[in-house]
């Protein structure tokens, strides 16, 4: 995809081509899952609940406020059937007045098993496996204009990205979208990651947002979609992901891996941020363009915004598929969090059962058994989502009809 068609009749294959193999990717999405029954209660509480009762609470707040603004009778998959928005928001409501009316977490989840079934993700093996990994907010510096240090851009919206909606085109792509831009009368596909960064492919058309100082700091934003830049006038700003080039996610970590150049496990984001400071400048780049998917940002007041259209919350909010789980609906997660040193090295792993809502999505959060956690802002943050490569469990709570 990184070459551009040459002629009329070469550009309408390479689109006839990319339009099948969407359709194709689209057959083989994953359904809803086939979940077994609520299972024995007592196997699903590790500890009470690990965070503090306001940051659950604000995240039951955006979920509500996102159920107001549809219709009741819409509906989800959820446990081989369909659940409405009506039957959600009444498991949230329900689930608020338990928060509420019991003060210890013993009191609270007898009453949570009474009221409530406990409904499984099926997991990526069919037996409830779900693995577990971090996103979080970065922080970087800035500034409004480019300097010798600020060199690298933020950049808007283009206004030639066109994106077309298959689904108007055969209603078996419904909801598939493809992006690309105009040359010489033909759609061919927008400039990839090397194309931008490494070819100045939009430099020179005032799209330039403002500059940070880190190209590395700068892809992990690519990345996590979010984030805080320091200015270094003085103050700082939230800019959020708004659009992308349309091309496919990869993996610049995974690829890596797999060429032997870094290690994996605990210690991989780390090695992983090493390796690539470690690299002479185009390098850099070039490995970084490994992942041609680009990312297209905004100023906005409150942050880091989820696919609900409402902030996140540290913790308490997880990233699933929207074609899989219902967006805005309360969950418990069990797995293992990390614990680390003033490095970010792992000293430990500790159980953790945690009440968590399901407001976000992402690019590369595909099928049943995938979840990914938002840990917050910042180096601490980050260190800890890096962390996270976990398996685990995932339950969805939806109240029993009769309580």
């Amino acid at each position: 995809m990184r070459e551009h068609a040459a002629g009329g009749r070469r550009a309408a294959f390479l689109l006839a081509m990319l339009i099948l193999l969407l359709g194709c990717d689209l057959r083989m999405r994953p359904a809803a899952p086939e979940m077994a029954p609520s299972p024995d209660a007592e196997r699903l509480a590790v500890s009470p609940d690990d965070l503090d009762d306001a940051s659950l609470e604000k995240a039951l707040a955006a979920s509500l406020r996102y159920y107001e603004s549809l219709s009741p009778s819409a509906g989800y998959p959820l446990g081989g059937r369909r659940v409405t928005v009506r039957e959600l928001q009444d498991s949230l409501l329900a689930f608020r007045r338990i928060l509420l009316s019991w003060k210890t977490w013993p009191e609270r989840e007898r009453e949570i098993r009474r009221v409530f079934d406990f409904v499984p993700s099926e997991g990526a093996d069919g037996k409830g496996t779900v693995l577990f990994t971090g996103y979080f907010e970065p922080v970087l510096e800035g500034a409004p204009s480019r300097t010798e240090r600020f060199r690298y851009p933020l950049y808007r919206t283009p206004t030639d990205a066109v994106t077309v909606d298959l689904g108007r085109f055969n209603g078996r792509w419904r909801g598939e979208r493809i992006v690309g831009r105009l040359e010489k009368k033909e759609l061919v596909p927008y400039y990839s990651r090397d194309e931008i960064d490494r070819g100045g492919a939009l430099a020179g058309r005032g799209l330039e947002l403002l500059w940070v100082d880190d190209p590395v700091d700068l892809f992990l934003l690519h990345v996590q979609g979010s984030g805080i830049v320091r200015m270094e006038t003085g103050g700082a700003v939230r800019v959020h992901g708004v659009a992308s080039n349309g091309r496919p996610y990869r993996s610049v970590a995974r690829h890596l891996a797999d060429l032997g150049r870094i290690s994996v496990g605990e210690t991989a984001y780390l090695n992983f941020k090493a390796y690539l400071r470690g690299l002479p400048h185009d390098q850099c780049r070039q490995v970084l363009g490994h992942n041609e998917r680009y990312i297209f940002f905004r100023l906005v007041e409150e942050g880091p915004v989820g696919s609900l259209g409402f902030p996140v919350t540290a913790g308490r909010s997880i990233a699933t598929d929207p074609r899989v789980f219902p967006e805005g609906a309360l969950a418990l997660v069990r797995l293992r969090k990390p614990v680390l040193d003033e490095a970010g090295n792992v000293r430990k792993w500790d159980p953790v059962a945690r009440y968590v809502l399901n407001q976000d999505r992402g690019s590369a959060i595909k099928g049943p058994g995938r979840v990914d956690l938002f840990c917050g802002s910042g180096r601490d943050a980050e260190m800890f989502a890096g962390s996270i490569q976990e398996k685990g469990e995932l339950f969805f709570l939806l109240k029993k009809p009769d309580r």
